[in-house]
């Protein structure tokens, strides 16, 4: 999963060890949410897994939102904002990640969902010029690029098989996720909305959408069982409801650039969990694509500083 900019308000400030460890949480839970997908997927379709994260994400994030009973935004140029959010930040890379998931192992996802940072590098700096792109950034974009073809592995063959337009497919998501998190920059950056309210909208609305969409999505049948159920409502309630509190506290805390950290730590639990609990096959080239990649974000993110010789003084 990605992480959102902070929109600018005035909320409660946790303390440091309290979002160090939501931070964590985050991490490993947005990390096992591929695992959840996974398993949803054997009784459910892709449709309906990601329309029940999505109704009980935005469920759960309302009944923090009237607890706490937090204030909604009343103009209608910041819901315009959100919705678009909703569609591309939710609703789409949703849907792409739980189609994919039916052809692909759920480790290869959560690598794939580490180019997140580097899609926003792209979307920010090409498409909504938000921010000027350094050489060494652009040079973190190619690293990047690089990497995701040692994940592909051209020259084991392209057969044009459905595992490949599956990896394709869950790239898209991460580029909504490029999208959205460049818009958000752009857009909805200073709307005074609190972490909590701007996750509600962002989940409800979408949450919204997809109730909207029920009869294409959700009317077919399914075959459940305790651990499809259990599957789902942590996917829902935690992973796109609570995580995105602790999520948005983080980014408060910390900033943007040290909170997208969390895109370490969710590679290193999916493929974990892929790998020991559904035992998952891991090809070499994935870790060693997983690594490319993570040195371009670090290029893209402009966290390595390629020094420069110093001149030579004149005699």
């Amino acid at each position: 999963m990605p992480q959102t900019s902070p929109p600018a308000a005035i909320d409660r400030v946790p303390s440091s060890v309290s979002v160090t460890i939501q931070f964590v949480l985050c991490g490993v839970i947005w990390g096992s949410s591929f695992l959840f997908m996974k398993v949803a997927l054997g009784g459910i379709s892709p449709g309906q897994v990601a329309w029940s994260r999505l109704v009980l994400g935005g469920l759960t994030l309302g009944l923090f939102v009237l607890v706490r009973r937090d204030v909604l935004p009343r103009r209608l140029k910041i819901w315009l904002h959100m919705t678009v959010l909703a569609v591309t930040f939710c609703v789409v890379p949703f849907l792409l990640f739980s189609w994919a998931q039916q052809h692909v192992t759920s480790g290869l996802t959560s690598i794939y969902n580490a180019t997140t940072p580097i899609m926003t590098a792209v979307m920010a700096g090409v498409f909504f010029r938000v921010e000027k792109l350094r050489p060494v950034q652009i040079a973190g974009i190619l690293v990047g690029i690089l990497g995701v073809m040692v994940i592909i592995a051209p020259w084991q063959g392209l057969d044009l098989s459905q595992s490949l337009v599956a990896q394709f497919a869950i790239l898209g998501a991460t580029a909504c996720y490029g999208f959205s998190l460049a818009y958000m920059r752009r857009f909805v950056s200073n709307t005074g909305m609190s972490a909590l309210v701007f996750s509600f909208l962002n989940i409800g609305i979408a949450a919204a959408i997809m109730i909207v969409l029920t009869p294409v999505l959700v009317l077919q049948p399914v075959i459940l069982d305790p651990w499809i159920v259990g599957s789902v409502l942590l996917l829902g309630c935690l992973g796109t409801g609570v995580a995105y509190i602790w999520n948005q506290n983080a980014l408060r805390a910390w900033g943007p650039t040290r909170a997208s950290t969390v895109t370490y730590i969710t590679p290193v639990v999916g493929v974990a969990l892929g790998t020991i609990i559904l035992g998952e096959a891991l090809s070499w080239n994935e870790p060693v694509g997983a690594l490319v990649v993570f040195l371009g974000i670090l290029l893209a993110q402009n966290r390595i500083r390629l020094r420069r010789r110093a001149p030579v003084a004149a005699p």
